[in-house]
């Protein structure tokens, strides 16, 4: 029995059909789906221990500070983070950008530079140009080579001593692109500059360990690793963390507070302003540890074999162009095509009459898709509850999709 049909009856959601067809459910890159495992803590957290966290002097207030903070401690773990204190809580991705953004963005100075890349989702570039904007910094962008991977020749000529932050993907949410980040963050480091990477795609699929990698900063939402929305993780390195005030106040960030000052409080609440994410912590709990019982080497090596399923089955229909590395050995859980005569709104539409759920459109990289020359693709994109047999339906709606031209 492989990894998907085992614990594919821990999703309920996935016995439901659509249109009238069993659903198969290949979106887990916009949102996975939530084992039962999550829903139950969430749904006994508001039954029996809901309140606000760090300020209540009572039963149900020391319950659900316990338990926010040993949700602290088992992502600290799943992510082989040396320190508590270098994990923050966030609203997901977008918002840990934003908060390293906003915090960074106070100490740049004019003639400062921040490089980016050509493959960056807009969580990681829309708030870096606002940096970059408001302190008279300058936005750099490293290119792509074969239309799928980094140029790391452009990089390093890109790295100067004006540079402040390199801030990229992990993987790439459309291409699938395993980016070099070791390379990357050594290269980075040399130059004096901070590495953030985006993990949002990594994080869910595989086996991380922050403490051996070395970057700044590494963000990941909840929702996409089998957790629920609202709630996301920024790591940070204790020792650039420890150096930096917040770029946001409010709330618990603070140790005491004057009229025209404050003491900020300790790592990692420093970061984490206003009533956190309480119970998503706690869903979040349950997830990484359903991952840690699954085991991210073997999570990692079922989610190969799909897109390595996935890529052989679309590379073989007529009118198929598939995007980004052909090697599943260096692509995460992505497989980004288009179909010859449709705009992928219509594909997407299509499959879905089939009970087959993917993403379509520019999945919020439009500089990608400019450079692609594309006004957008369909994306498949697997978890670890989806099996061979759902490639097979994908492959099988797809080369319906050419009888209905």
């Amino acid at each position: 029995m492989t990894l998907g049909e085992a614990c594919r009856a821990d999703f309920p959601i996935l016995a439901r059909s659509v249109n009238g067809r069993p659903l198969v459910y290949l979106d887990s890159g916009a949102s996975s789906q939530k084992p039962r495992q999550v829903l139950e803590a969430m749904q006994r957290f508001y039954e029996r221990s809901n309140a606000n966290v760090h300020r209540s002097i009572h039963t149900l207030g020391e319950e659900a500070t316990e338990q926010y903070e040993a949700a602290r401690d088992a992502v600290r773990a799943f992510m082989s983070a040396r320190h508590r204190q270098e994990i923050v809580f966030t609203r997901g991705t977008t918002d840990g950008i934003n908060i390293v953004a906003a915090t960074i963005g106070r100490t740049l100075r004019p003639g400062d530079e921040v490089i980016v890349s050509e493959m960056e989702h807009h969580s990681n570039l829309i708030p870096w140009q606002m940096a970059c904007r408001d302190r008279g910094a300058t936005l750099r962008a490293i290119p792509l080579v074969n239309g799928a991977y980094l140029d790391m020749e452009a990089y390093a000529r890109l790295l100067g001593p004006r540079t402040r932050m390199v801030a990229v993907a992990h993987i790439s949410n459309v291409l699938g692109t395993i980016n070099p980040v070791a390379e990357i963050v050594r290269h980075a480091r040399a130059a004096g500059a901070m590495v953030l990477l985006d993990g949002a795609q990594a994080a869910p699929h595989l086996r991380l360990d922050l403490a051996a990698l070395g970057c700044d900063f590494y963000v990941c939402s909840g929702h996409k690793m089998l957790g629920p929305t609202g709630i996301g993780v920024l790591y940070g390195r204790l020792e650039t963390l420890e150096r930096l005030e917040p770029g946001v106040g409010g709330s618990e960030m603070i140790k005491e507070v004057w009229i025209d000052h404050a003491q900020w409080n300790d790592l990692p609440w420093r970061f984490e302003p206003g009533t956190p994410p309480i119970a998503e912590a706690v869903g979040l709990h349950a997830a990484v540890e359903y991952l840690d019982k699954l085991g991210m080497d073997r999570v990692s090596a079922h989610e190969r074999d799909l897109t390595r399923r996935c890529l052989d089955a679309l590379s073989t229909i007529p009118g198929v162009t598939v995007y980004g590395p052909r090697n599943p050995e260096i692509k995460g859980a992505v497989v980004a095509f288009n179909v010859e005569g449709y705009h992928p709104h219509d594909g997407a539409a299509l499959l879905d009459q089939s009970g087959v759920a993917v993403r379509a459109g520019h999945h919020c990289a439009q500089p990608l898709a400019r450079a692609l020359g594309v006004t957008g693709t369909l994306r498949a994109s697997f978890s670890v509850y989806n099996t061979a047999a759902d490639v097979e339906r994908l492959a099988d709606a797809v080369a319906g999709l050419r009888d209905q031209l």
